[in-house]
């Protein structure tokens, strides 16, 4: 064999020198990058699938949530939080120094005057919670629920407030609570999305902002489903595409967008490509999902997936399709958990009473009602519950001041109040059979136990195994989390 010439070994060392040079330069860059949590683990289906499933910071007990948001703003005093004091003073004004400085949506507060509740409640369970006459379906589950009668926001309009709930702050472009779980923890599911979101009456008023990814890549954002006829538009192939002309489309084109991948590192070219994955594995499951056929009686009843509505009383809450919709709904989502959904949105609206507030509060409490206690009810059978955490909730509450806004002849509804409001838990290692938090006996502001937006959603991702100061995201400079520059764990929730 012939000697290589000298000028050609020199090429040589001089490439292999600049090219380990380049590599241990490589190596110590990437582990940099992952100390700071900037690289994706080691497992590559994580760059294929950006759902697959990872780990949590620490043991948690929630796998699944199921997050029921009643959009408008429902009336703690009507509903959980019982004020004799308030029925009392009925009538009275409030004294000026607790509405000195305070803003309202429309009330005339010179004017104004304090506005007992109606409704009567009853003591459910072992514990004693009290719930409304309006609840009682839900009331018979006060043994698994945790009602926080002290939650407070800043927001006191629908949108930002809604926002806040959804994302933690009262402005666009942050992720929602659904995309921040699934960016943190993945699915379990391989042929749906891991966050899908069921609405029923009016809509909420913040819509599609409220299950929006944000800033994190588009895979992590709600999938609207409708509970009837093709669950997801366009979903099925159009006339004259069979699947397997279907499939080698979608193959010609992963391989592009791999290829562009490859080139690019760009994130949303990894959440197209899972895009178009779930789609086709859609096309089985979601119709199947939806198609209940397979429960029983005993439980479609339980649901009231058929039950029939009317709209003569409380036309916010929805059509007369409004009742038999929504118990679809809490039905699909038990179906959707036990097919390892990671978080499931119920959007019921509207529950903004400025007027017709007796009326309004009956028909839509009737609508939520039986079919979430059924849903809570399932959920445990099924042994369920204990992995499963279920939130019922608004974006604030309701004055104890009735409103009378100008130009209004009576007084038959409340307006916005963000100081003090309620919501509860359920399941997902929630220590159930208790209240947290007090608000003064008229129910203007919190004197016990404060919690706050933040505060809940740390709870929540904690419940998950997650920290919610370790999960955050590079963007715009700054480290942005769900909880913002607060939050804090309220260990009273926890089992």
């Amino acid at each position: 064999m012939l000697n290589p010439p000298t000028e050609s070994l020199n090429l040589a060392r001089r490439r292999f020198l600049m090219n380990s040079s380049c590599s241990v330069a490589g190596y110590a860059l990437a582990a940099l990058m992952q100390q700071e949590g900037l690289l994706a683990g080691d497992d590559s289906s994580s760059l294929a699938n950006p759902l697959a499933p990872k780990d949590a910071h620490f043991p948690g007990t929630a796998k699944n949530c199921i997050f029921i948001f009643l959009a408008g703003g429902p009336s703690q005093i009507d509903l959980y939080d019982p004020k004799p004091k308030l029925q009392e003073l009925n009538g009275q004004p409030l004294p000026k120094e607790l509405t000195e400085k305070v803003r309202f949506a429309f009330i005339n507060k010179e004017s104004a005057t304090l506005s007992g509740s109606s409704r009567k409640f009853k003591k459910y369970g072992e514990c004693g919670t009290e719930f409304s006459d309006v609840l009682p379906h839900i009331g018979s589950c006060a043994d698994d629920i945790a009602l926080v009668r002290s939650m407070y926001t800043e927001q006191f309009n629908h949108h930002p407030a809604q926002l806040m709930m959804n994302t933690g702050v009262g402005r666009f472009g942050r992720p929602s609570v659904g995309s921040w779980l699934t960016y943190g923890l993945g699915s379990q599911s391989n042929n749906l999305p891991g966050y899908v979101v069921l609405t029923a009456g009016r809509g909420a008023s913040g819509g599609a902002s409220l299950w929006s990814s944000g800033s994190l890549p588009s895979t992590y954002a709600g999938v609207l489903f409708r509970n009837q006829g093709e669950p997801v538009l366009n979903l099925n192939n159009p006339p004259g595409i069979n699947s397997a002309i279907q499939k080698s489309g979608l193959e010609a084109i992963k391989q592009l967008n791999q290829e562009q991948l490859q080139r690019t590192g760009d994130d949303e070219i990894a959440s197209r490509i899972a895009s178009y994955e779930l789609a086709f594995q859609m096309q089985s499951s979601a119709p199947e999902l939806i198609d209940l056929s397979s429960e029983t009686k005993e439980t479609q009843e339980a649901y009231g997936v058929n039950r029939k509505g009317n709209t003569k009383e409380g036309k916010r809450g929805g059509g007369s399709d409004t009742e038999a919709a929504f118990g679809r709904n809490c039905l699909l989502a038990r179906r959707l958990v036990e097919r390892g959904v990671r978080f499931v949105n119920l959007y019921h609206a509207s529950w903004d009473h400025h007027s017709g507030l007796d009326a309004g509060i009956e028909r839509n409490a009737g609508i939520v009602d039986q079919p979430v206690a059924a849903l809570l009810k399932d959920l445990k059978q099924r042994g369920l519950l204990d992995s499963t955490l279920v939130v019922m909730a608004g974006e604030f509450g309701r004055t104890p001041l009735g409103e009378n806004r100008t130009g209004s002849k009576a007084v038959t509804g409340r307006d916005h109040h963000p100081s003090a409001f309620s919501l509860w838990m359920a399941g997902g290692g929630v220590k159930g059979g208790q209240v947290i938090g007090k608000t003064t006996e008229l129910g203007w502001s919190v004197e016990e136990d404060p919690v706050h937006i933040n505060d809940f959603h740390a709870t929540l991702l904690h419940l998950f195994g997650l920290n919610h100061l370790k999960l955050a995201q590079k963007f715009g400079g700054l480290d942005i989390r769900l909880t913002n520059v607060g939050g804090k764990v309220v260990d009273k929730l926890i089992a």
